[in-house]
């Protein structure tokens, strides 16, 4: 037997009150939350200039140089399957992005990073350890993740790299010593960014051109990467330049527990 429950006129008029229009923004805003859809927003502290930077509520998906809007989504849609709409950052991500540009390596900024594959992933994880103002090649890289013949391989991974400067790709140089390419607008924008932590890219590539890869110092018998925080007070006349970790083994130099160099040939 069915009972169909009889209200008042009165009673009717209290439960349509009771319903809500959902805002706009309702469906944009669960899409972001769970990955589905990114916003983008500029941040303008960077020594490149402004930045658009992409995220959802899994984290930080992209870092580009600022430009037009529509050839920025439509790069966005072919790179992630997802829209991306303009949004402002908000204040506490872009207070933590300000923070790892001026190098602290503890704040925590999550990242999105689905799509790429787990050894790209390990790269830039790496690359991350490597502090401001120094710099170490792609065989640094590759022998950190126990992947010592991935050399190339490295290479290619920070290329793609999709959030430079969050990732420091940029503290990554070839294994000869040059400086290398850069995914966010190429090698100059690279020698800028060093530039701006302290280092001379100039000095870097001379030193490269003469083969000197490798720092010890005579009164400790330790040898370093060249732009190791360790060796900065190294006097002048201890200073000894190696070409190869096994050249400096062979004069009787042992490796930096804190740079841990490994051995390259220029």
């Amino acid at each position: 037997m069915t009972t169909e429950l009889e209200i008042s006129d009165a009673e009717a008029t209290a439960l349509a009150d009771l319903a809500l229009r959902a805002p706009s923004t309702l469906r944009s805003s669960v899409l972001v939350e769970v990955g589905l859809m990114d916003r983008y927003g500029r941040i303008d502290a960077s020594p490149l200039g402004p930045l658009v930077v992409a995220w959802n509520g899994i984290g930080v998906v992209s870092v580009d140089l600022a430009g037009d809007d529509d050839a920025l989504e439509a790069r966005h849609l072919a790179a992630t399957g997802r829209q991306a709409t303009a949004s402002e950052v908000p204040t506490r991500l872009a207070n933590a992005i300000g923070r790892r540009l001026e190098g602290d390596r503890r704040v925590r900024i999550p990242l999105d990073l689905r799509g790429h594959t787990g050894f790209e992933q390990d790269v830039w994880r790496k690359a991350l350890e490597i502090p401001r103002g120094e710099v170490r090649p792609y065989g640094w890289i590759a022998a950190e993740i126990g992947r010592p013949k991935a050399v190339r391989a490295v290479g290619t991974a920070l290329g793609h790299n999709p959030v430079p400067l969050i990732v420091p790709c940029h503290r990554v140089v070839r294994t000869d010593g040059f400086i290398g390419q850069y995914s966010l607008g190429g090698p100059q924008n690279k020698r800028v960014v060093l530039a701006g932590e302290g280092l001379d890219p100039d000095a870097m590539e001379s030193a490269a051109r003469r083969g000197e890869r490798l720092v010890g110092c005579a009164s400790t018998k330790i040898v370093c990467w060249p732009t190791c925080h360790t060796g900065r007070h190294m006097l002048e006349r201890n200073r000894r330049q190696f070409r190869s970790l096994a050249e400096a083994g062979a004069a009787g130099y042992r490796p930096c527990k804190v740079c841990r160099p490994v051995s390259v040939a220029a």
